[in-house]
């Protein structure tokens, strides 16, 4: 705070810029205590609505980590708490990132990825050796010997 009072003081009155909408919206409310208090619960239900749905997404199919983050610095408009826990999660995604980014790491997983894909390729060819064209639900016999 001390470094904007100093910038704010450096400025002319009338070279300073007018501060915008929002920062006079959010003046007005944070003045008046009720709608403070309704601003507050606000934030906190949609960034908790985000967060939920986030770490739904973990197990889901979706971005759950993108989730989680933009829950997070919606909450952290207005919480310190969830600041602190933003700060935590950027520095572990960008520990996550560089560690992904190893080159030992990387060649790994393209290796483990070919791997899995030749498994998979050899699986659907054992698949339609085995049973032909049929769809799964349509076999009557599974014993592969016949």
């Amino acid at each position: 705070m001390a470094i904007n009072q100093e910038k704010a003081a450096a400025v002319p009155p009338e070279e300073a810029e007018a501060p915008g909408v929002f920062v006079r919206f959010r003046e007005y409310v944070r003045r008046n205590a009720l709608l403070n208090t309704t601003w507050r619960i606000g934030v906190f239900t949609v960034g908790a609505t985000v967060l939920a749905g986030g770490v739904f997404m973990m197990i889901a199919p979706g971005p759950g980590i993108l989730g989680i983050i933009v829950g997070l610095a919606i909450l952290a408009t207005e919480f310190a708490w969830a600041q602190r826990a933003l700060h935590r999660a950027r520095a572990a995604a960008e520990k996550a990132k560089e560690k992904a980014l190893d080159p030992r790491t990387k060649k790994r997983n393209t290796i483990l990825g070919v791997i899995g894909g030749l498994l998979a390729g050899a699986a659907v060819i054992a698949y339609l050796v085995i049973y032909g064209f049929a769809l799964p639900w349509d076999i009557r016999d599974f014993t592969p010997w016949n």
